[in-house]
């Protein structure tokens, strides 16, 4: 499809696999940025909304019935659209910041990658649907098997995704980082595998580095 989807500057949002410290990160860019002075909404994919995080339920917990892979991009889509029109939209038109852990690139690559459905598909949904990419996205990068070491140690219960096999997270690291050599003005890749604490101040620094850009 021709013609690139319009991006917001305010709008910036965390990607990676499992156990790449996205939530430290994400608190250190919202103080960052509240510290500044500047108003800050914090929010999550999927979810975001009521409806939203019921739909999360559906696709994480897993005593529910396994959707379909279709089922489950069409879900994650659905609360995609209510998250953007009830929380996204409103708060960047007010001029706040939008944090957003995970977007659209998450469908790309757990939907695309992990579960092989057709990325131009998921383009198409992300047109008709979303019609919204973040100014900035920060790829926390880990190799798979130390971020799953991470999430060993830290879920006692993990989600239907968590539970996924190495070779499907391999298949999503793969797709994050090939989204990011094809979109370098938008992406920012970080080194995960160092100190939470280096990660988080380098995800501030290119926090201000694009806010003195934008």
């Amino acid at each position: 499809m021709s013609g690139a989807l319009p991006t917001h500057p305010r709008f910036v949002s965390l990607e990676g696999g499992e156990g790449a410290g996205k939530t430290t990160v994400l608190n250190a860019l919202r103080e960052a940025l509240r510290e500044g002075g500047q108003d800050v909404v914090h929010t999550r994919e999927p979810g975001g909304t009521p409806l939203a995080e019921m739909i999360r339920g559906l696709l994480l917990d897993p005593s529910h019935e396994p959707p379909a892979a279709d089922t489950e991009l069409l879900l994650m889509f659905a609360a995609r659209a209510q998250h953007v029109h009830e929380t996204i939209r409103p708060a960047l038109e007010r001029g706040a910041w939008v944090l957003c852990d995970r977007f659209t690139d998450s469908s790309y690559a757990y939907q695309g990658g992990g579960r092989g459905l057709d990325a131009g598909w998921i383009e198409q949904l992300e047109r008709q649907v979303v019609g919204l990419r973040p100014g900035l996205t920060l790829l926390l990068d880990v190799d798979v098997g130390r971020g799953r070491e991470r999430t060993r140690g830290r879920d006692l219960a993990p989600d239907r995704i968590e539970s996924e096999r190495d070779e499907f997270f391999e298949r999503v690291r793969a797709v994050y980082r090939a989204r990011a050599t094809a979109e370098p003005d938008r992406f920012r890749v970080i080194d995960a595998s160092a100190p939470a604490a280096e990660v988080a101040a380098e995800a501030v620094r290119l926090l201000r580095d694009w806010m003195a850009r934008a």
